[in-house]
């Protein structure tokens, strides 16, 4: 048996307030009590409600706004991802293995991503994705407007499989990687390559070829993938 461990005020109110929410007593769209209010019913001080607030908000499960009582929202997919924004920057930055992992769990999502795609993808879908590659040519030779169109075909390609969290995810994790390091994503001539592997992977979802279009996914992303890691590699290097 271990020792019954001492907690702060505010946990317990973080508690109450978390189990009022999950309950439905206070449904997404509800305001919560005002401070005083709260401060009265649980009987403990204003520092003790603030900081519960706090952490309901960094949590993404209210929005406080100046001179109003908090709101309770609907912790949409992309809402509870940025939330671990900050974090994962963190991550990258400061642990070895993290950009790996995080690469391993790109490949792995994206392309079960584009299987999906490939079976639900409607004719609208697909003159946005064709859309989405125009775009991406245009872009050649802006580096920033590049990445960024290369971001909007995978997020595009996510959007169509239909699963919006894990969807939300992998344009977090699109971020995450675009942030990390940008000087060591423009190589000359990658341009070129990104291109033509985006039009096999559309073509393959055209032609309703989901096995064609997960090859081509893992292909990309792993070329990719190879390619960061001898940069990252040499800059190390280059001191």
């Amino acid at each position: 048996m271990e020792p019954i461990r001492k907690r702060k005020i505010y946990h317990e109110v973080l508690d109450r307030l978390i189990s009022a929410i999950l309950s439905s007593e206070f449904p997404p769209g509800s305001k919560l009590p005002s401070e005083r209010e709260l401060m009265l019913k649980l009987a403990v001080g204003r520092p003790a409600i603030r900081e519960a607030m706090l952490a309901l908000q960094q949590m993404g499960l209210i929005r406080i706004s100046h001179g109003e009582r908090a709101r309770v929202i609907n912790p949409a997919p992309d809402v509870i991802v940025d939330q671990i924004s900050s974090a994962m920057m963190m991550m990258l930055a400061t642990n070895a293995q993290g950009l790996d992992d995080l690469k391993e769990a790109r490949l792995g999502l994206e392309v079960a991503l584009v299987r999906g795609a490939t079976r639900k993808a409607t004719a609208a879908d697909l003159e946005r994705l064709a859309e989405a590659h125009r775009a991406l040519q245009a872009a050649r030779g802006d580096h920033q407007a590049f990445v960024a169109a290369d971001m909007a075909f995978h997020s595009l390609i996510a959007d169509i499989s239909g699963n919006r969290l894990v969807a939300a995810l992998t344009r977090g994790m699109l971020e995450w990687l675009s942030r990390f390091k940008r000087d060591l994503v423009s190589v000359r001539g990658a341009e070129r390559v990104t291109l033509d592997e985006h039009e096999k992977i559309a073509k393959a979802i055209a032609a309703g070829d989901a096995d064609l279009a997960a090859t081509g996914m893992a292909e990309h992303i792993q070329r990719a993938s190879g390619l960061y890691r001898q940069l990252a590699d040499l800059a190390e290097i280059l001191g």
